[in-house]
């Protein structure tokens, strides 16, 4: 998939986002409100979160593909990662809100009327949020986008959170056609309660990976070992050296220098340079990789040791 079809299939799933969340936050807060579930409303909140973060990543994945300018050498990619910590932080604030409307209802529970548009309406935004998340998924892999992951994350939150609001009401209803008189309301605020707790944990996770990326964290540990067996495979490397790597979106900046030998004519070396960028555009998508040369002095530095390799001629 070139870049082009990339960004088109990016905006395509996160505009099916911003519709879907849409929708569902007017019919939860429609229903919420007509129900008086605390439990109903917050997941009505937990999808206006959904809905925030599918526009910011609406803006985000519309920002990061503009090209690199003389601003931006290195592109706009961090536009994915500035919304990904955006996001999170939303939803922190959400639980937040989730848990003080609870705990007011533990306090002075109220009855519950018509629990079964409740759990109609929570059936409904489980089985939405599973497709267009499982939508947001495929393409957020394929481009590696984290504004895309994220609003995937959530959307599957809201999956199995409206899971548990639907169970507990259902629990309330059944409870209270079997025993007449038998008030179960405090289960509504519970199942908020857990809610909550579940969207704070998203949002942890959420934070840690965009935080990483924009304190130009190195990527993961197998990519630097795929990198490494790449850059010894090549014919005509002694050692390499200094490898750094990052990440800005879905771009990885890949750097480190090749030790060669003194003879090598500036045409081979050149040509090695793009036979192992080659090599690992292929293994890792969205590669940046600048390489410097040295040539091979008759006592190796330290640095060098751990990378030796067998000489072999180009």
């Amino acid at each position: 998939m070139i870049e082009k079809d990339f960004n088109t299939a990016k905006m395509g799933v996160v505009k099916l986002s911003v519709a879907s969340n849409s929708a569902l936050v007017v019919f939860k807060l429609i229903v919420g409100l007509a129900i008086g579930s605390v439990s109903v409303l917050s997941e009505a909140i937990h999808s206006g979160i959904d809905l925030v973060a599918a526009m910011i990543a609406y803006f985000a994945v519309r920002s990061s593909a503009q090209p690199a300018d003389k601003e931006h050498h290195y592109g706009h990619g961090k536009f994915e990662n500035i919304s990904g910590f955006v996001e999170a932080i939303l939803i922190f604030l959400a639980a937040a809100w989730i848990i003080y409307e609870a705990v007011k209802k533990f306090v002075d529970p109220q009855p519950i009327e018509m629990i079964g548009w409740g759990i109609l309406v929570m059936g409904l935004s489980s089985f939405v949020n599973m497709a267009v998340s499982h939508m947001l998924f495929k393409v957020g892999n394929e481009t590696d986008s984290i504004a895309i992951k994220a609003d995937a994350w959530h959307l599957r939150t809201d999956v199995y959170t409206s899971m548990g609001v639907m169970t507990g009401l259902g629990l309330i209803w059944l409870i209270e056609l079997l025993w007449v008189g038998h008030h179960v309301h405090w289960i509504d605020p519970l199942a908020a309660i857990i809610v909550a707790l579940m969207i704070i944990k998203a949002a942890y996770d959420l934070t840690v990976q965009s935080l990483g990326d924009l304190l130009d964290a190195s990527l993961p540990e197998n990519d630097n070992v795929k990198i490494a067996e790449l850059i010894k495979k090549q014919p005509g490397v002694i050692s390499f050296k200094s490898l750094r790597t990052r990440k800005a979106g879905h771009t990885k900046f890949i750097e480190f220098d090749i030790i060669v030998d003194a003879g090598m004519s500036v045409e081979q070396a050149h040509n090695l340079t793009d036979y192992i960028t080659g090599d690992i555009e292929k293994v890792l998508a969205h590669s940046k990789v600048t390489i410097h040369i040295e040539p091979c002095a008759s006592k190796c530095p330290e640095e060098c040791l751990p990378n030796c390799c067998t000489p072999k001629k180009v």
